[in-house]
C-alpha cells in the first residue's frame, strides 16, 4: 500500500497492528492454536504461525513494529519542495526547449542541484511520493496550422460527411439489399 505523503502505513495503523500482534501473543502464550488465533483476530493461519515463531525466536519484541517500510528518502522536505518548484517551473527554465519533463532529466536536475543519484525506478516513486506521475504528451506537428484546420473543418467537412440520402429506404437484409429496395419501388 502506498500514499503519496511516503508510502506504507500511518503510525497510527502501524501502532494498531502491533497491538494486535501482541495481544495474539497473550493468547499464543495461553496454549491456542494458530487455528484458534487466525479466527480470533482475523488473519490467515500463516499470519498466526509466523507470529508464534516470532514470538518463540524472539519474545515480545519481535513482534514489535519496526517503523515506516522502505527505504528512506535521500532528499529532506526542504530539497523536496525545491524540486516541486523547479517541476513546476518546466523544463525550458532548465534548458530544454520541448517543455517535457523525462525521468532522465529529473534525474539529472536532482543530481546537479541537490548531489543525489536515483535510479529511474527510484525517482519514479519519489515523483509519486510527492504527487506527481509520469504523463504522456501529445504530439502535435511544429506545421500544424490551427486556423486552416478550423476553416477546413467548417468548408470541406460536411461536403465529405453528408447525411443518408433519404429517397433510398433501408433494409434489414445484408444480403438481399437490393431486392429489398426493388420490392418497395415496384410492387
Amino acid at each position: 500500500m502506498r500514499y503519496p505523503d511516503g508510502g506504507g502505513l500511518t503510525a497510527e495503523e502501524r501502532a494498531r497492528r502491533e497491538q494486535v500482534r501482541l495481544a495474539a501473543a497473550d493468547l499464543i502464550e495461553a496454549g491456542a492454536s494458530d487455528g484458534e488465533v487466525a479466527r480470533r483476530f482475523r488473519v490467515t493461519r500463516m499470519s498466526a504461525n509466523r507470529w508464534r515463531r516470532a514470538l518463540t525466536s524472539g519474545g515480545r519484541q519481535a513482534l514489535a513494529s519496526k517503523g515506516p517500510g522502505g527505504a528512506r528518502c535521500k532528499l529532506d522536505a526542504g530539497q523536496l519542495r525545491t524540486l516541486e518548484a523547479v517541476l513546476e517551473a518546466g523544463p525550458a527554465v532548465c534548458g530544454w526547449s520541448d517543455q517535457c519533463w523525462t525521468l532522465a532529466r529529473i534525474a539529472e536536475i536532482v543530481r546537479r542541484r541537490f548531489g543525489v543519484d536515483y535510479t529511474l525506478a527510484g525517482l519514479d516513486l519519489l515523483l509519486h511520493r510527492i504527487g506527481w506521475s509520469v504523463q504522456i504528451p501529445t504530439r502535435k506537428a511544429t506545421e500544424r496550422d490551427e486556423s486552416k484546420i478550423a476553416s477546413w473543418k467548417v468548408e470541406q467537412w460536411p461536403v465529405i460527411k453528408r447525411g443518408r440520402r433519404t429517397w433510398a429506404p433501408g433494409s434489414a437484409s445484408r444480403t438481399r439489399q437490393v431486392r429489398a429496395w426493388a420490392q418497395s419501388r415496384f410492387p
